[in-house]
């Protein structure tokens, strides 16, 4: 599925984070940085391929967009190419082979999770990172207890930019969608925000992997820092 172009923009603000109630927030590029282990499963292909390996500078805005990005910045080819599929799975064996080995939370978000759990504010993760690897990600980051839901892009039969990922979340943490604020790092995530009717924040510090940029996806919000990102929440009620 080719990326939608950007949503118009809410005519209203009556969904402030004010009145919000719960955060979700996207995981890779968004609570945490895991290009560096996604680069590196994507290097291992073109190592095993006599292909010198790629920088990370080059490969990290492509991490958003998973398999398809990178194995397209690092070979490229689309999911139209004959040998994208078999490729896809030797990527994605090499990436759950060492899932976490050099990725980390974000700097601030720790801190920005802690302040939410000491007030009570409910939060969970949507991804569209296939459960198989969410799961086990999520349970090495140590946020497997703490997350009210962890939702992943085969939880449910869409995966975002369509909002059933976000409306299963918002259910699972009994909350009404527009008491809700998403927060994600590719236009995708505001996409499916706008669409479930949540507030949606855009994270300008994670990989943005399009030519738009961040303060031209129409989000609500547009956060150039895990700080910016703090202080936004706590307007949370």
């Amino acid at each position: 599925m080719s990326d939608p172009t950007p949503l118009p923009q809410r005519e209203s603000d009556d969904a402030s984070i004010g009145l919000c109630q719960a955060v979700l927030f996207d995981l890779d590029g968004t609570l945490a940085d895991t290009a560096p282990d996604l680069a590196a499963a994507v290097n291992k292909m073109r190592h095993d391929r006599g292909l010198e390996m790629l920088p990370l500078d080059e490969l990290r805005p492509l991490a958003s967009a998973g398999a398809r990005g990178l194995i397209g910045g690092a070979f490229g080819i689309g999911p139209e190419h004959q040998g994208f599929a078999s490729m896809r799975e030797e990527f994605l064996a090499n990436y759950e082979a060492d899932l976490c080995i050099e990725t980390t939370l974000f700097p601030g978000i720790g801190e920005i999770l802690n302040e939410l759990d000491e007030r009570g504010v409910r939060w969970g993760i949507v991804t569209n990172k296939a459960a198989r690897l969410t799961d086990p990600l999520v349970e090495l980051l140590g946020l497997d207890m703490r997350a009210g839901c962890v939702v992943s892009g085969d939880t449910t039969p869409h995966s975002k930019p369509h909002p059933a990922p976000l409306l299963h979340a918002a259910k699972e943490l009994d909350i009404q969608p527009e008491r809700v604020v998403y927060v994600g790092d590719d236009l995708r995530d505001v996409q499916a925000g706008f669409a479930a009717g949540m507030v949606t924040v855009a994270a300008a510090y994670g990989y943005c992997g399009t030519d738009l940029p961040p303060t031209q996806w129409h989000a609500q919000h547009v956060v150039q820092s895990t700080g910016e990102l703090q202080r936004l929440l706590r307007e949370i009620s």
